[in-house]
């Protein structure tokens, strides 16, 4: 089975090898015909300590590496 890869926006980097992204979707609302946006937040491991905040990355799933973590910077 293919792993997921997902783009999103880094929202936190103070964690040690630990980003934070936030991914934005968007569909239409089946009865209001309306575009919806939902984001959620994704715990991703990042080995080097070099994305920032703002940053636009890419994260595919893993094995989990901590409690939080099933995620890992792809770029």
């Amino acid at each position: 089975m293919p792993k997921r890869i997902l783009q999103g926006i880094v929202t936190s980097s103070a964690n040690e090898k630990t980003i934070t992204v936030s991914v934005e979707r968007r569909f239409t609302h089946p009865i209001l015909k309306k575009t919806i946006r939902k984001s959620k937040k994704y715990r991703a491991h990042d080995d080097s300590n070099g994305c920032k905040v703002g940053d636009m990355v890419k994260i595919q799933e893993c094995a989990p590496k901590s409690k939080n973590k099933r995620w890992e910077l792809l770029s």
